[in-house]
């Protein structure tokens, strides 16, 4: 009799504990998918330094964010194609590249929670959201019905922010594609002095020009 309640007493600890392991996972999981408030600072700092103009009255935000560095990448981008393309002269922090390709592992949600001091709204597809109220200021339905007179940003996108892990140097991914199909993507490195973060470098990493017909020359006389 006392094996059996052994037994039985066993095999619930266990279940617990399996159970246990299972819903710290998925928590874990659900935090992975999670862009941190810090981050958007960051954000803020790039559109505002790297993009906006005095004319600039709305900017289109993609609403999940990119985990590959190019348009027609298939799959998230990896430590060993990272280290091939040798970015920044192949001067970043190792455990910087490692978390860039981490955190970039899937596409995440963005949030109202950017203060650049623009009207902004989010795009899913071809399918503009309508608007919301950010953490710095409301979006109002009078400012969006203004967008076909008011100047519009082109479309950004943004991957999760990579930090090293002494939180001293980050990393991001930016693509700006614009109506006619032409863009491009930045990678921008920043760097912490003391409490405060600066943009230390920005490459260009890919564009998509604009394709010009060629010009017909004069007709020759037969």
């Amino acid at each position: 009799m006392m094996t059996h309640q052994t037994v039985v007493i066993v095999a619930v600890l266990l279940m617990g504990g399996l159970m246990g392991t299972s819903g710290a996972a998925a928590e874990s999981d659900q935090k992975a998918g999670v862009v941190p408030a810090e981050d958007y600072a960051l954000y803020d700092q790039v559109v505002t330094s790297k993009f906006l103009t005095s004319a600039t009255r709305l900017v289109v935000i993609e609403r999940m964010t990119r985990f590959h560095l190019s348009p027609d990448q298939a799959g998230p981008t990896t430590i060993e194609a990272f280290q091939e393309q040798g970015y920044f002269d192949g001067e970043l922090p190792p455990d910087l590249i490692r978390e860039f390709s981490a955190v970039n592992r899937q596409p995440s949600r963005l949030e109202g929670r950017f203060h650049f001091g623009i009207g902004y709204r989010f795009a899913t597809g071809d399918t503009i959201e309508e608007p919301e109220v950010s953490l710095a200021r409301p979006v109002t339905v009078a400012r969006s019905r203004s967008v076909q007179v008011s100047p519009v940003l082109d479309r950004l996108s943004f991957s999760r922010v990579a930090r090293s892990l002494r939180n001293d140097h980050a990393l991001m991914y930016v693509e700006a594609l614009r109506p006619d199909g032409t863009g491009a993507g930045f990678l921008v490195w920043c760097r912490r002095q003391e409490r405060s973060w600066t943009l230390f470098g920005t490459e260009v990493i890919w564009t998509i020009q604009p394709q010009v017909e060629p010009e017909e020359g004069p007709l020759l006389a037969p």
